[in-house]
């Protein structure tokens, strides 16, 4: 046999090299020694075997190859399972990517470097009975003589080249290669928590929360000092904030932070399942002694201690880290400045010390500003970039030598902030200069600095500035400035127009001097907001008295006690270095400190109010048929749910069975319906037949019907009429549920943001908004939890739920954390509850709770979580034949589980002795779940003495009431809605809104005698009596001569009539002045006074606001100016201008006749009340009575135009008349003496009521007048619009002697 020197390349993909078979092995592979294929026979079939494997094995790595380049762009398979648990489109290739063992990798690398790695696989006819080499070649299948070699290389082409490709396949693969990160943009994977940092949270063994609060404060101190340091720091925070009556135990924070700090336990495992070790931080015992009542049904609570002590605990640790980085900061500085030869190395050292000592933020901010003042950052020219630093005048004064001077005015900064803090008493006497002040500067005079006075000027800086950063001088103002300050409010020229009564910030429009710490509430985010739109003036105060006090404790230790005539002039210089500090900087940098003080005060406030309200949202029960059954054996109830609609949506019907889920939609347009005609009756009448049969259909227990305006009161009869005919018309054949089906009002603003969510177009795709609205109301009644859940999820819908009037003031983090804080399990966020949903969904059924390790979540987790994970026979465990844990369906924890089943089984052994069946822990368990009346026969506290667990009452305490009543609701009762809540919900308003004794604005609608009825903004009526009308209301006879309809009036609301959706108003000016709920501090009279004084000023013109309105007819001048203007002008004529009643207001004047004008007001819609500029410009729509327009070329087109044509028939009239009513009168009693047996009349002007008309007739003797009002659709006369004035005389003629007509 000849010797193949070179071979073609090895095939991608080798098989690993087996193992060396025993020497036994070779005998069988005695058969394979000429029939191997590397051998070459004479014969030609071994040629044709060889080829036929080479080309299968070639096609075989085509194959690979395409498969490769198909999945170029494939991710993991994680990475898949995760998109497709986050609901991200995308779109998956056909193939999975099949990744390389690392020694596959290694092999392509070693084939890849050296092309002649084969050479030495040589066939060597001398050992043809080589087995071990025989095997080896039969591994790799290789063909050895040339004819094959040139066969394969015209089918494959040559092994260099097919090399070259492989190198560059191996590139391309690398190259495209790609991950999450590479294929969807960032903001999608941090929205849907996909992030490696995300990843990296999932997997750590560390409650979620406490892994994210980490981030920010760093790891928490786990030794005993640090905790006992804490815990001495939160007890002195947290007992003088919550004032007298608040007491807890320093004892109990201590163990709280250790199981924080040590344990990671979070705080509702904390406080259901170690209650012992932190009494005195709960809310309260759920018993007391020997009066445990197994019955009494407990409640959820939001232990807000806790969660104050947390946020203590945070801002402690923030702080901690804050002190740790800056002494890092100082000890690198120190080494750095060694080399200085100027180096004040005693200042260094003491301000190093003083980070140690500072307790709060604001004392770290001194401590930092002092050293930033005295060793400012030198810059670096080592190759680093460089700040642009703009130089201060006490550094340009340093620069100078100035600070050598000031060094000489007495005592340091320093030593000022020890006198005063008392923490040193200095002995010595200071000693007064023998030179003065003027003849000492002289030594310091510079190009700089060339005159005495600003010699003296800048040292005087340079010692005011030392001492207003001095840490102890600041921390002693600031205790006297928090407690004495005083804030006062007044409003902006541009606040004095826009801030009416009806405004937000109405009622901090004027503050005199409200201390600081009287800001107890949220009213100083309402002051902030009102400052940044330039509608309030802030200002700050602190009483003279004060800062004389201030200056003189000061003085006692700053000034010298020297006679002489040098420390006088000394002293004076001292003095005015004193002024300066405490007026140029410390009062000053104090107002900052105030402001950010009640900032962060409200807001805290703030997000407490806001926990609270989303706290009872979510720990309100759900609706039971039997409001006493609190078990969960009683399903939920089926739910008609019902949205109004107005027509386009209309009004829905919506069936849910008891799991929630959408059985039937039923639309009905006409039920709630006035009908007007036989059509409308007829449409309505079908609507109630198909409600009928639809409530017949589905036999709801139920109704939910949203409260969503009045309308909504008029459907809830129409539904129980419909339920009162079922019961009527088929007494038999209705169940006995319908006679008693209840409608309840369900409040609609979580369903409308359900609605709007993304969730609510995965669960229902393809439902109309209604539909999905009206299935959130439902759900809501079924689970108010459940559907609050719902919309926690990526989208954070929930945060546009609005729960307290002012949330806009905080950010959507901040409401998010309250959220995660009331909603998530213990030991649970987003990612981590995410993560252990998907694993349990794929898993199917789980069985138990020890079986959650498997899942996902680690063993602090686990015990964080698993109490609150109830582990039941549902969904596909129902067809399991397993045994479930009858524990683990309780709140019990997994850690008391041998106390549980000892105390069973203890009952157990006393009821039916027996103790020596071998799963009479398993029996003991159940019978007391069956029989939880034998748990009454134990007194606890003998009970626990008999075990030694007097310390466990808590434990014990839970343990009995869930073997009683295993995972029992503790949710409130359903309520249904009170009649309060009733009238907020439908009307839409809240009881700052429209509370009795506030301020509204009014539209008149309909006026007669005795009183008018009006709209509010809301919608609602309201009524305005005579009486109520002004304070001589009494002497008004007709109140149609003072209103008129579409007159708009400021009134108070008197009373609200809430059964009846009414309000009664007064407009007295007497209880229009009286203060409604204001703040103490809001100075009424103060304001009067201002108004007084403006009205015993000259008399001026009436001034406007000019507007930003740009419009042929508009022009910005005042009434008179607008008189002067259209003075000669046709008849007809008209121009817009601003309106002396604010900015939301337009005046159109239309001359109407000669020197009578009408004023018709526009009011303004569509604008945005706290933007100044917004309001300067036209509104979105403007409104003339109740017509509406978009815009002012819209008015003249359907107002002005239709109403000057009418305008111009009227005075074109044939019996029209100029003049006075009196002088028409005479012309009238003249033609009546012509034609005596006539009814003489004739139309004329009004010159009392510009723009309307007077009809003037006489019947027998005396002159009679009637009012005629003009409208773009005609004329309005005796309640009737008549386009026609012929037909308008035609009626009159018709019913001269009608009586009570005006």
């Amino acid at each position: 046999m000849n010797r193949i020197n070179e071979e073609p390349q090895i095939h991608d993909d080798p098989v690993e090299n087996r193992d060396n078979d025993d020497e036994e092995d070779d005998d069988e592979d005695d058969q394979y020694e000429y029939g191997d294929g590397f051998l070459v026979d004479s014969s030609d079939d071994g040629e044709e075997e060889e080829e036929d494997e080479e080309q299968r094995h070639c096609n075989e790595k085509k194959s690979r190859n395409r498969r490769k380049k198909d999945e170029a762009f494939s991710l993991h398979e994680d990475d898949y399972l995760l998109l497709e648990d986050n609901n991200v489109d995308f779109q998956r290739n056909k193939y999975k990517r099949l990744k390389k063992s690392s020694e596959e990798e290694e092999e392509d690398k070693i084939n890849e470097d050296d092309d002649d790695d084969l050479s030495h696989f040589i066939v060597d006819e001398d050992v043809p009975g080589d087995h071990g080499w025989r095997r080896k070649i039969k591994k790799f299948k290789q063909g050895t003589d040339s004819k094959a070699l040139r066969y394969d290389n015209d089918i494959f082409g040559d092994p260099e080249e097919l090399l070259k490709l492989r190198r560059k396949d191996l590139a391309y693969n690398e190259k495209i290669e790609r991950k999450l990160e590479d294929e969807f943009e960032p903001i999608v994977l941090s929205e849907k928590y996909m992030t490696e940092k995300d990843d990296e949270i999932r997997k750590l063994d560390v409650p979620e929360r406490m892994q994210i609060f980490e981030e920010v404060t760093g790891n928490a101190p786990v030794d005993d000092i640090s905790i006992e340091e804490e815990s001495n720091w939160i007890y002195a925070r947290l007992v003088p904030e919550q004032g007298p009556g608040f007491s807890v135990s320093k004892d109990d924070i201590v163990r709280f932070l250790e199981m924080s700090h040590v344990q990671k336990l979070e705080i509702p495992f904390i406080a259901m399942y170690r209650k012992e070790q932190c009494q005195s931080l709960l809310d309260s015992s759920d018993d007391d002694g020997s009066d445990f009542n197994l019955l009494k049904k407990l409640e959820t609570k939001w232990h807000k201690v806790l969660w104050m002590i947390q946020d203590l605990d945070r801002e402690w640790l923030l702080l901690r880290k804050r002190k740790t980085a800056l002494f890092g900061y100082f000890t690198k500085r120190f080494e750095e400045e060694t080399c200085r030869s100027d180096l004040n190395k005693s200042l260094f050292e003491s301000v190093m010390k003083s980070p140690k000592a500072a307790e709060t933020e604001r004392e770290v901010d001194d401590v930092d500003s002092k050293f930033n003042l005295h060793f400012p950052h030198c810059e670096i020219d080592e190759g680093q970039y460089k700040r642009p630093k703009r130089k201060s005048h006490y550094s340009i004064c340093s620069k100078f030598g100035i600070r050598e001077f000031a060094n000489k005015f007495g005592y340091s900064a320093e030593q000022l902030g020890f006198a005063l803090s008392l923490e040193k008493v200095f002995v010595d006497e200071l000693e007064d200069a023998k030179k003065t002040p003027e003849e000492m500067a002289l030594y310091y005079k510079c190009a700089m600095f060339e005159d005495l006075q600003v010699v003296l000027k800048g040292a005087r800086h340079v010692a005011a500035v030392e001492i207003s950063c001095e840490p102890l001088i600041k921390k002693y103002v600031r205790g006297i400035y928090m407690e004495n300050a005083v804030v006062s409010t007044s409003p902006t020229p541009d606040g004095d127009v826009v801030i009416d009564s009806f405004h937000q910030f109405s009622a901090v429009k004027w503050l005199r001097e409200k201390p600081l710490r009287k800001f107890e509430g949220t009213q100083w985010l309402l002051i902030q907001k009102a400052e940044e739109e330039k509608l309030l003036q802030v200002t700050f105060k602190l009483p003279e008295n004060q800062i004389n006090w201030i200056i003189s404790e000061c003085s006692e230790h700053y000034l010298s006690v020297g006679v002489s005539k040098y420390a006088q002039l000394w002293n004076e210089q001292r003095k005015l270095i004193l002024e300066d500090a405490v007026h140029g900087f410390l009062l000053p940098s104090m107002e900052k400190e105030a402001r950010s003080l009640l900032i962060s005060r409200a807001k805290t406030r703030l997000l407490s109010e806001y926990g609270q309200v989303l706290w009872n949202k979510v720990s309100s029960g759900p609706y039971r048929r039997n409001n006493n059954n609190t078990s969960d054996e009683e399903a939920a109830p089926r739910v008609l749910a019902c949205c109004w609609g107005p027509g386009n949506p209309e009004t829905t019907f919506v069936m849910l069975d008891s799991s929630g889920e959408l059985v039937d939609v039923l639309y009905a347009e006409s039920i709630a319906l006035r009908f007007r005609d036989v059509n409308d009756q007829k449409r309505k009448k079908k609507d109630q037949d198909r409600l009928r049969k639809f409530i017949r259909d589905h036999q709801p227990n139920v109704v939910a019907l949203a409260a969503a305006n009045l309308s909504c009161v008029r459907l809830k009869d129409e539904i129980y009429e419909v339920i009162f005919q079922m019961v009527e018309e088929l007494p038999s054949v209705v169940e006995a549920g319908i006679y008693d089906l209840p409608v309840v009002y369900a409040d609609e603003s979580l369903p409308r943001i359900y609605e709007n969510s993304r969730i609510s177009r995965e669960q229902l795709p393809q439902q109309a908004g209604i539909v999905k609205r009206a299935v959130a109301l439902g759900r809501y009644l079924q689970n108010p939890l459940a559907m609050i859940s719902t919309l926690c999820g990526l989208g954070k819908d929930i945060l546009s739920w609005k729960l307290h009037s002012l949330q806009d003031f905080l950010d959507p983090d901040e409401k998010y954390e309250m959220v995660e804080q009331v909603m998530f399990v213990s030991g649970l966020g987003p990612r981590k509850a995410a993560s252990l949903q998907r694993s349990l969904v794929r898993a199917g059924s789980i069985f138990v709770r020890k079986e959650l390790i498997n899942h996902g979540i680690g063993k602090k987790v686990f015990v964080n979580a698993a109490g609150f994970l109830r582990i039941r026979r549902s969904g596909l465990a129902c067809s399991s034949s397993q045994l479930i844990d009858l524990l683990d369906d309780t709140r019990i924890h997994p850690e008391s589980y041998g106390l549980a089943q000892e105390l069973a089984k203890d009952v157990y052994t006393h009821d039916i002795v027996r103790d020596d069946e071998d799963d009479a822990i398993e029996m003991a368990i159940e019978y007391v779940r069956d029989e939880p009346a034998s748990l009454k026969k134990i007194v606890l506290d003998e009970y626990l003495r008999s075990k030694n667990q007097e310390n466990k009452k808590e434990t014990y305490s839970l343990i009995m009431r869930e073997l009683s009543c295993g995972f029992q609701d503790w949710r409130s009762l359903f309520k249904e809605v009170d009649p309060d809540e009733e009238f907020y919900m439908i009307s839409g308003e809240t009881k700052e809104t429209i509370g009795e004794g506030r301020i509204v604005q009014a539209t008149v609608k309909k006026v007669t005698s005795g009183k008018a009825k009006c709209v509010l903004d809301c919608g609602l009526p309201g009524i305005l009596l005579k009486e109520d009308y002004s304070d001589d209301g009494r002497d008004i006879v007709d109140l149609s001569n003072k209103l008129c309809e579409g007159d708009i009036v400021t009134c108070k609301v008197k009373s609200i009539l809430k059964q009846r959706y009414h309000v009664l108003l007064v407009c007295k000016e007497s209880e229009m002045g009286k203060n409604r709920n204001l703040d103490y501090y809001y100075h009424e009279e103060e304001r009067n006074s201002v108004r007084i004084e403006k009205e015993k000023a000259p008399k001026e013109k009436k001034q406007f606001k000019s507007r930003m309105i740009v419009h042929p007819l508009f022009q910005n001048i005042n009434a008179e100016q607008a008189t002067d203007y259209l003075s000669d002008k046709n008849i007809g004529e008209s121009i817009v201008r601003p309106s002396s009643r604010g900015l939301n207001h337009l005046t159109l004047m239309i001359k109407i006749f000669d020197n009578l004008y009408a004023n018709k007001e526009i009011i303004e819609g569509g604008k945005e009340s706290k933007d100044i500029v917004s309001l300067q410009r036209i509104g979105k729509t403007l409104k003339i009575g109740n017509e509406t327009f978009e815009d002012l070329d819209e008015v003249m087109d359907r107002y002005v135009d239709p109403l000057v044509t009418h305008l111009m028939t009227m005075l074109n009239y044939r019996k029209f008349r100029t003049g006075t009513k009196s002088e028409i009168d005479d012309l009238l009693r003249v033609e009546k003496g012509v034609n005596p047996k006539m009814v003489v009349y004739s139309f004329g002007v009004s010159h009392e009521h510009p723009g309307s008309f007077i009809l003037s007739y006489i019947r027998s003797a005396n002159p009679h007048h009637e009012y005629i009002g003009l409208y773009p659709k005609g004329f309005k006369f005796r309640k009737r619009m008549f386009g026609d004035l012929d037909k308008l005389a035609a009626y009159f003629k018709r019913h001269v002697d009608d009586q009570g007509h005006y």
